[in-house]
């Protein structure tokens, strides 16, 4: 068990009782409760034992509140039962006095530590004396405890840290937002939401911060602990605290909020939400936020080979003895379930036949729950006639600094990132026509699992004579899971000729071809009309 934090020479006083006397040169004492297991704020007055503890506050539900540069309000609830007389509750307000403002900050920030950290097992566990009950936080009413598991135990680990850090664009595009916008950072105090390895609130500390409050969930932090200790002259101006934003308390309030809470398609892991909480939480009314504001960008695109690949993997289902077994009844599953999945890789942006528009969310002034759900209208010009075999997204955030504003681009023909770009494939693809309007949805629908679920709709309006009436020639549709990807990183093999693609045949009209025919599965010189007649989409 971790040993009690101390703090000599404080004053306490019992604001709540009627005359109560001030003592001086008392100690305050973090620890854990012997009877409960709980942690707990012992109050010793001078001369006594800390056995004996003059007043002893249960953290479970004790809150406090700044008074002054070292003074705090301790606040927590009391009861009191009388033999005939029904139990009343009140609250007992405590007033403690520390020596200097740097002690004033080590207790604020021990009491968080305590008040939140378990102490004697983990919650539920139960312990000689009862069990520890683990309050919920708003985060943990929203996400399922195993997607949270997973989440904090992945990026809890160095290898995935050092992916993100070895990513240049990412890593050099923030060192540069935040160097060019010194201005922004000297003197202030800046909280990390969700600092991983650190490296943000070091850049922080190197641009002239006068505190970063590092916050982390994961067991990152420890490695992030050990990283800015081993850089002294930075990490004296730093303080990690191992928590939720949603549930640690700071100190003070910050000037300027810097946080990495992107994921695939901007919004994956759901951390915009608690980017957006902190901000609610610690951000003083002028601050900045780094990143500032976000847009996902969507197009429509073609790209024959991408859907030949994903209706490939389908025909395995189209063998009529598979061992004796016609495994057909489960093609038509087994076909949509691939299309289900966004493909995630680096793309031509020739293959974009409309130029894109965008949706912004703006994090400096959006409330969370424009985050639970996201609605995309979309409305494209088509600039080729062609087939469209869905919609390709990419994200950008903007750093507004006082300085310099600065982007951070995952978009198509940009440097690659470690997000790449998405690309939500039909099943059903769109013929239209050069100047034909292609209009329709996309709905993202957050879920406990940390991330969304893409319904996307897609529709050619008439074109030619008569469109003026309006009306949809064609709409194709597509229901996709952002949290189970195609992640497709190798590079497309070239297309073939269309002479060379009139001979090629079609795996599944030749059962009796080799295991490694099937394996290897469609060649590129497959046209896609051959595939259409075989999967019954003509």
């Amino acid at each position: 068990m971790a040993s009690p934090d101390l703090f000599q020479n404080v004053a306490f006083s019992d604001v709540s009782a009627a005359a109560a006397p001030a003592a001086e040169g008392a100690t305050a004492a973090f620890g854990v409760a012997a009877a409960t297991g709980g942690p707990r704020l012992s109050l010793v007055k001078a001369g006594k034992p800390e056995v004996e503890p003059t007043i002893e506050i249960d953290l479970s539900d004790a809150q406090i509140f700044k008074l002054g540069p070292s003074e705090w309000l301790c606040l927590c609830g009391e009861s009191e039962a009388k033999a005939g007389v029904e139990e009343k509750s009140f609250s007992r307000a405590i007033k403690v006095v520390l020596r200097t403002e740097a002690e004033s900050k080590a207790f604020s920030l021990a009491f968080q530590r305590w008040k939140h950290q378990v102490i004697s097992g983990k919650a539920g566990e139960p312990l000689e004396n009862g069990s520890i009950i683990a309050s919920k936080s708003k985060f943990d009413t929203k996400i399922e405890a195993s997607s949270a598991k997973m989440y904090f135990h992945y990026y809890g680990q160095l290898l995935h840290q050092q992916n993100m850090l070895q990513d240049f664009v990412r890593t050099g595009t923030y060192y540069a937002a935040v160097m060019e916008n010194r201005s922004d950072f000297e003197g202030r105090v800046v909280v990390d939401v969700g600092a991983g390895s650190g490296i943000l609130s070091l850049f922080a500390a190197q641009a002239g911060a006068r505190h970063v409050y590092a916050v982390e969930a994961s067991e990152m932090a420890e490695h992030a602990q050990r990283l800015i200790s081993g850089n002294p002259s930075l990490g004296q101006r730093i303080t990690v605290i191992k928590g939720k934003v949603e549930e640690v308390e700071l100190p003070e309030k910050a000037d300027i909020l810097i946080s990495e809470p992107m994921g695939t398609l901007l919004v994956n892991e759901r951390m915009l939400e608690s980017y957006v909480i902190a901000r609610d939480r610690f951000l003083a009314p002028d601050g900045k936020m780094f990143p500032t504001t976000g847009r996902i960008h969507v197009a429509p695109f073609s790209d024959e080979y991408l859907y030949v690949e994903m209706a490939n993997k389908a025909l395995f289902w189209q063998q009529h003895n598979f061992f004796g077994v016609d495994l057909t009844p489960l093609h038509g599953s087994a076909f949509q379930g691939y299309f289900s999945q966004p493909v995630v890789d680096a793309f031509d942006p020739r293959l974009l036949i409309s130029p894109p528009t965008y949706h912004t969310l703006d994090f400096t002034s959006m409330k969370e729950e424009e985050l639970y759900k996201i609605d995309i209208p979309l409305s494209f010009v088509a600039s080729v006639g062609t087939r469209v075999h869905g919609l390709a997204c990419w994200f950008d955030v903007l750093f507004n600094g006082s300085t310099v504003q600065r982007w951070l681009t995952t978009a198509p023909g940009s440097p690659t990132t470690h997000w790449y770009q998405l690309r939500c494939v039909l099943s059903q693809p769109l013929y239209v026509m050069a100047g034909q309007e292609i209009t329709g949805r996309l709905h993202l629908v957050a879920h406990s699992s940390q991330s969304y679920t893409i319904y996307l709709t897609m529709s050619a309006k008439m074109w030619g004579v008569g469109a003026d009436q309006g009306g949809i020639l064609q709409t194709s549709t597509g229901k996709l899971e952002l949290k189970e990807p195609y992640y497709r990183l190798s590079q497309p093999q070239s297309y073939v000729l269309q002479q060379d693609q009139q001979q090629q045949q079609l795996p599944c009209l030749q059962p009796q071809g080799s295991e490694q025919q099937m394996q290897e599965g469609l060649s590129p010189g497959i046209t896609i009309d051959q595939v259409d007649q075989e999967c019954g989409l003509h």
